[in-house]
């Protein structure tokens, strides 16, 4: 969806090699943005016709504090290497792990994390930032400098969540947390007892959860009735479970191209095989970590018989009002004759540091997949459903996150962050000849030139 003419990589080594390189970028007259994995949607870590520095050369584990429970990593390592080294670390005796990831794949660069500011599946987490303690930020002089909440505080609050904006994030300090295990309890709820649900399972320890719903528009569990996973920690199990169930690559893949088939029949046998899974045990980080299925839509391809892929978009809605909105978007979905193949809603707490802060409070957070065909009337459609949706989310005083796609309005941007002029003029202050850009920040500032639009 979002392929791109470059004029070339740029692939350092080492922090100094980051530096020479936008130095040389800079003497050029030439603009870079990071990329770490490739797997964002938006078009932040593209640049056409521009360079792109390739940060998957900076992928060293640099130190661990044992006591404290930090972890000090280069940006382009990938969030498999340090679960892998934490397990294997023989000072790592106090069992220190990550708090979060992204949930649905696993091949995602830190540094990307830290741009993006991601959130996983906490119940009373907030986002991806607080889980760092200080980064190494090469800004637009080339120049390397620590920042953290005291020091360089406003570049820290820049960089997370700035989407590359302000400069390489080229090292962080992760803060850890000891890891546990977790027993998963399942459920079929409809979304109106869902907030309660979850509220109960936090107040009785659990740490994680989300909400998978029915994708059915014809049916009238649509948007309604769904599965709740919480995951109580416990003791650790004597014995392995005998008979856990997992969902195989194979699995997925079918699961997959049957939501775009007989969705009602995705969720019947998805939400059975979940509810099977009540009991199983589960480590606090292993739990985290998924199947990604890159290429299967080539498989749905030809069963539909035209191109496609899905597109994610992720809403934010205030906890009270979000059966009202679940039950707004599905009338705008089946209005827009939309096609979701998944959906889940997950909770955030509100994120207290970063200056474009997409968690601007508690917020229940409801992510939809819809199927996108690739021709000119495909596309349209699906940016009119997404518009519908951040439509449906600022009428319940919510929010959408920024980067998914592109078919946001001038006007949505604002509601919805109110802070992104602000955003806008600290990186034109900061950053006047341009040496970060990317293909999301010309869309946004072309928007927002355009008081039309």
């Amino acid at each position: 969806m979002n392929a791109t003419s470059v004029a070339g990589l740029l692939r350092p080594r080492s922090i100094d090699q980051a530096c020479d390189a936008v130095r040389d970028c800079a003497r050029l007259g030439r603009s870079t943005i990071p990329m770490g994995a490739r797997h964002a949607m938006g078009g932040q870590q593209f640049l056409d016709g521009g360079w792109l520095l390739d940060t998957g050369g900076l992928d060293a584990i640099l130190d661990f504090d044992a006591e404290r429970g930090l972890l000090t990593v280069q940006a382009g390592v990938r969030w498999p290497a340090v679960l892998d080294w934490l397990a294997r670390h023989p000072d790592n005796r106090r069992g220190w792990t990550i708090r979060q990831k992204q949930t649905g794949a696993d091949d995602f660069s830190l540094g990307g994390a830290f741009a993006a500011n991601i959130h996983g599946r906490g119940l009373a987490f907030a986002p991806f930032v607080e889980d760092v303690e200080s980064i190494v930020l090469i800004d637009e002089r080339g120049q390397a400098m620590c920042a953290d909440r005291s020091e360089n505080a406003e570049r820290f609050a820049l960089a997370a969540g700035g989407y590359g904006l302000f400069g390489l994030v080229a090292q962080l300090t992760l803060r850890l947390v000891p890891r546990t295990w977790l027993r998963r309890e399942v459920e079929l709820v409809r979304v109106g007892e869902l907030m309660p649900r979850l509220d109960a399972a936090i107040a009785q320890g659990c740490s994680y959860g989300d909400f998978q719903f029915a994708i059915d528009p014809r049916s009238d569990d649509f948007l309604d009735l769904g599965i709740v996973s919480c995951y109580r920690p416990i003791a650790a199990p004597a014995a392995a479970d005998a008979d856990a169930r997992h969902l195989r690559s194979e699995d997925f893949a079918r699961l997959l191209c049957l939501a775009h088939t007989d969705p009602g029949r995705a969720f019947s046998e998805y939400s059975n095989f979940y509810l099977a899974t009540h009991g199983q045990h589960y480590l606090s980080d292993a739990q985290q970590s998924g199947i990604y299925l890159d290429g299967y839509h080539a498989q749905v391809d030809t069963v539909l018989g035209h191109c496609g892929s899905e597109m994610i978009t992720e809403l934010y809605v205030p906890r009270p009002r979000l059966a009202a909105f679940m039950a707004c978007a599905a009338d705008s979905l089946r209005r827009h004759d939309a096609q979701p193949i998944y959906g889940t809603v997950r909770l955030i707490q509100r994120d207290p540091t970063s200056m474009l802060a997409w968690a601007r409070e508690d917020w229940a957070c409801v992510v939809f997949n819809l199927h996108v065909r690739h021709d000119v009337a495909g596309r349209a459609a699906a940016a009119g459903a997404f518009r519908a949706l951040i439509d449906d989310a600022l009428r319940y005083g919510g929010s959408y996150y920024l980067t998914y796609h592109r078919h946001a309005t001038r006007a949505q941007v604002v509601a919805a962050y109110p802070q992104f002029p602000r955003f806008l003029q600290r990186k034109r202050e900061l950053d006047p000849d341009r040496r970060w850009d990317s293909d999301w920040y010309r869309h946004h500032e072309a928007l927002f030139a355009d008081r039309a639009r």
